[in-house]
């Protein structure tokens, strides 16, 4: 009796633990339109979802080049549309690379507001509305800090860039990264945003297929209309700053409905997944109750079993 009450029990736990695995799993949609591989441009030489400009040469075959290793360049290449999935993931194929012992500055990765503006801050403006990730080759003055650098910025439109200090004035978060620069294989990153929770930071340096998280933050929130975008510059020393591939995805949760492709479970402005209704709605509160009524109904063919065997000892 009790083992079939024990196997009736483990089935259901079973089921309901799947439905939780379920729901708590995060699917992905690629976005084509923020996305880049080659060999990078159309067959008319342009982009239909990318501007480039500066110093930026793209080599269909390999990479897209912002900077060359030459003094005083600087380059860039931004989305032509806005990012509009509410929660994302870009993980980016870089390299930073060159010769001699002394080189500069470094790449960014930008989710801003504005686009396409070239200025001082790694080869684009100052004052910029949005997120901005730098991976720093030069030290100008960060002492007992480690380069290349890795940092973060969140920039209201109002606040300079520390130029003076690497940053430190204006970090939301960073990490250490020795090795980034010229790495035996190309060099990754993977950004990942939920809106208004949280914003994680991972790279890929040390092994190949082998990531190191760099940091991870919460409270973090983007302007509505942003636009994804990476750039470069180089000063008296100079390096080869390359773009191989950037794979952009929508990220969504599929639990209460299994919605078409760019319908988000999260509620914008909310960044939190809709919670399904007491009146019975969604996939989760559907099993909850198959689970008690499982229960209850194990409970009674025990409580039923029981007393025939009580009856029987009678006679």
């Amino acid at each position: 009796m009790g083992f079939k009450f024990e196997w009736v029990l483990s089935i259901l736990l079973a089921v309901w633990s799947c439905v939780v695995t379920a729901q708590d799993d995060i699917k992905s949609i690629p976005l084509r339109t923020h996305s880049l591989q080659t060999p990078y441009l159309d067959s008319d030489m342009q982009s239909r979802w990318w501007d480039f400009g500066g110093s930026t040469v793209v080599r269909a075959d390999q990479y897209i080049r912002l900077t060359a290793q030459q003094p005083s360049q600087s380059g860039w290449i931004f989305s032509r549309v806005p990012l509009t999935a509410t929660n994302w993931e870009i993980e980016v194929e870089f390299k930073i690379h060159g010769t001699g012992s002394l080189f500069g500055d470094g790449m960014a990765l930008w989710v801003t507001k504005e686009r396409a503006e070239q200025g001082p801050v790694f080869g684009m403006k100052d004052r910029f509305e949005g997120l901005g990730i730098f991976f720093d080759t030069y030290k100008n003055n960060r002492p007992g800090v480690v380069f290349p650098y890795v940092m973060a910025m969140m920039g209201d439109g109002q606040t300079p860039y520390d130029q003076a200090n690497d940053g430190k004035a204006n970090e939301l978060a960073g990490c250490s990264a020795r090795g980034l620069r010229n790495a035996d294989f190309p060099t990754r990153a993977k950004i990942t945003y939920f809106q208004d929770k949280s914003l994680a930071v991972e790279l890929m340096y040390k092994k190949e297929d082998e990531w190191t998280k760099c940091f991870e933050v919460s409270d973090v929130k983007l302007p509505t209309v942003t636009y994804l975008g990476f750039s470069s510059e180089t000063g008296e020393l100079s390096d080869n700053h390359d773009i191989v591939k950037v794979e952009t995805k929508n990220l969504y949760s599929p639990s209460g409905s299994s919605k078409a492709a760019g319908s988000k479970d999260y509620s914008r402005g909310k960044g939190k997944p809709k919670r399904p209704s007491s009146s019975g709605g969604g996939w989760g509160w559907f099993f909850l109750k198959v689970v008690i009524f499982g229960l209850v109904v194990a409970g009674g063919y025990v409580g039923f079993t029981a007393y025939r065997a009580r009856r029987g000892n009678r006679f």
